[in-house]
């Protein structure tokens, strides 16, 4: 694990220059949300082999929401962490035998995520794949996840061009250090 890099538009250029899986972020951004800071797995020579972006700003049912987005080789570990599960992938309760608890659009894909029922009540864990890799959202507190189900669509930022410049930069989060 890399040092935390505050939420500025150099830093995440740096991040994602250096990074061999997506930098998965809302684009746009719900309205009033901010970009808030990005932690990622790997060192100089074979780059980023994990990455997590935050971003925070008005939960849908009011208050204060984070959302934490995290793009992982299996078994890295990265999202687990976040999540607050043992181990370095959701296991069992992301399968293909059931529905998905809810879709979003990854890099102009639909992609379905699944609800991952072990994780700690103050936050809620969805997991899925994209790109042949993890995606996990995790959101705090856990009624933040209905930003989930709001037509979110996911831009790969080693795709974006200079709107990156626009991205609004809030304080960094906690939820990254932790």
């Amino acid at each position: 694990m890399q040092p935390v890099l505050p939420p500025s538009v150099e830093a995440l250029g740096v991040a994602v220059a250096r990074s061999q899986v997506p930098v998965w972020l809302p684009w746009p951004l719900p309205v009033g949300w901010l970009y808030t800071g990005i932690a990622h797995v790997g060192d100089d020579v074979s780059g980023a082999r994990a990455t997590a972006v935050a971003c925070s700003g008005p939960a849908p049912l009011g208050g204060f929401g984070e959302l934490v987005l995290v793009a992982e080789e299996l078994g890295v570990g990265l999202g687990a962490r976040y999540a607050g599960l043992p181990g370095p992938d959701p296991g069992d309760s992301v399968g293909l035998y059931k529905p998905a608890d809810t879709k979003l659009m990854a890099a102009g894909r639909p992609t379905p995520l699944f609800h991952v029922p072990d994780a700690p009540d103050d936050r809620a864990v969805f997991a899925g794949e994209a790109r042949g890799l993890w995606l996990w959202a995790i959101a705090w507190p856990e009624q933040s996840a209905l930003v989930m189900y709001d037509e979110l669509v996911l831009t790969d930022l080693r795709e974006a061009g200079a709107e990156l410049d626009l991205l609004p930069c809030g304080a960094l989060s906690p939820r990254l250090l932790g």
